[in-house]
């Protein structure tokens, strides 16, 4: 049977789309691919993480934990350190949004982008 096998990717509408995607790479370390997005290996989040690394596609019934955000949706974006990104997001003055989280799934972290969007930031656990 024919089936979806994951997320090819995800395209966001941007007040300002330079401005937006210089803050990705100064606040989470992105880097810019030729097309003029970012890209993700899958083997690089495997690599790290092992069975751990997956894309995670869940229908919400109501948007509340994506507030602050007033957006009908959330990015989570796995990280391969969080204490790090979240230092650098700390150092270019960027707020989080909730006390961080740790569970047998992995640890978490929340943000918002230039645009209002919520990301949440995932460090999945090793191994």
């Amino acid at each position: 049977m024919a089936k979806v096998i994951g997320v090819g990717g995800v395209f966001l509408a941007c007040r300002d789309a330079d401005a937006t995607k210089a803050w990705y790479v100064r606040v989470l370390g992105l880097e810019v691919n030729d097309f003029g997005g970012f890209h993700f290996t899958h083997s690089h989040s495997a690599e790290a993480f092992g069975e751990g690394a997956r894309t995670i596609f869940a229908p919400f019934g109501s948007a509340e934990y994506f507030a602050p955000s007033t957006l009908p949706f959330m990015l989570n974006l796995m990280v391969d350190d969080l204490d790090g990104i979240l230092a650098r997001a700390a150092a270019e003055g960027v707020e989080e949004v909730q006390p961080r989280q740790d569970y047998e799934y992995g640890r978490f972290g929340w943000i918002m982008d230039p645009d209002g969007r919520k990301l949440e930031l995932w460090e999945p656990p090793r191994g």
